[in-house]
């Protein structure tokens, strides 16, 4: 009888024994297949996180260059900007100096007039006369500096080298005073609008 109790205790502890070592075998797999899952679901993670910051990358490029393209397209417009308004300022110049010698040149006619009434006025001690005399040489020196203002000087041309840039030669003469091509008189002055010839200067040329 005791035998039996022995006997069926020791089997009771092996069945135990078997069930635990069953149970913890189980939980050992199952503790492998979650590990395996974790490891999968880790794996493609880092799979679609790496493949989202690669797209990320090129979105990043191709905006950038989108961006460098604009920025070139725009100093390029601004440069075109830039060298249009430049023309148009030279243009815008040239044009008012074309009509501002037109009209200056109407006026050179007058000045020679002028210069022949001082010079022909006589010499008086009546007051008339010479209050009529300055008036007259008022009137012309305000007029030679309201012309200078305006960018017009007269040429210096007397005793100067002659210069067909600046010279129109209608007369000759032997002069041994003056050397070769030297202008010994000036027959009508002539002038300059900022630094370009108004009208030049008719001159007797020496030897």
């Amino acid at each position: 009888m005791a035998k039996d109790k022995h006997r069926h205790e020791r089997e009771r502890q092996e069945r135990q024994s078997a069930e635990e070592r069953a149970a913890m075998g189980a939980a050992a797999a199952a503790a492998e297949l979650e590990a395996e899952d974790k490891a999968e679901e880790t794996a493609e993670t880092a799979a679609t996180d790496s493949g989202a910051e690669t797209a990320e990358d090129g979105q990043n490029s191709a905006a950038q260059a989108e961006i460098e393209a604009l920025n070139d397209r725009l100093k390029r417009t601004l440069a075109e900007f830039e060298n249009f308004r430049k023309r148009s300022e030279r243009e815008k110049a040239q044009m008012f100096d074309l009509g501002a010698k037109s009209v200056l040149e109407k006026f050179l006619p007058v000045i020679d007039n002028f210069e022949r009434s001082v010079a022909q006025v006589p010499e008086s001690e009546d007051s008339g006369i010479k209050a009529y005399a300055e008036g007259m040489d008022m009137i012309y020196r305000q007029l030679l500096k309201n012309l200078k203002e305006a960018g017009v000087e007269a040429i210096d041309a007397k005793g100067k080298p002659f210069d067909p840039a600046y010279h129109n030669a209608v007369m000759h003469e032997d002069n041994e005073a003056l050397g070769e091509n030297v202008v010994s008189e000036e027959l009508q002055k002539g002038y300059l609008y900022k630094d370009s010839v108004l009208r030049h200067s008719m001159v007797k040329v020496a030897n």
